[in-house]
């Protein structure tokens, strides 16, 4: 059991995705708002790195008119 939490952690731990904010939010809705300061975003063109797991993927699809993942 021990061996198949380890791979877990590993996948896990494994990735980085660099997101930009490159188009302001002033507009859309609040939902949208939300999701770009969940991320920790603060200023127009700033990058972030996330871990790369599925819920930070689903916040970038969300919006992509607002964010990109910058390779």
């Amino acid at each position: 059991m021990t061996n198949d939490m380890a791979k877990k952690d590993e996948k896990k731990d494994g990735g980085k995705i660099k997101i930009q904010y490159y188009k302001s939010t002033i507009g859309y809705s609040k939902k949208q708002k939300a999701i770009v300061k969940a991320l920790g975003i603060t200023k127009l063109n700033q990058t972030v790195e996330r871990p790369d797991t599925p819920s930070m993927r689903g916040m970038v699809t969300k919006i992509p008119h607002i964010l990109r993942i910058v390779e």
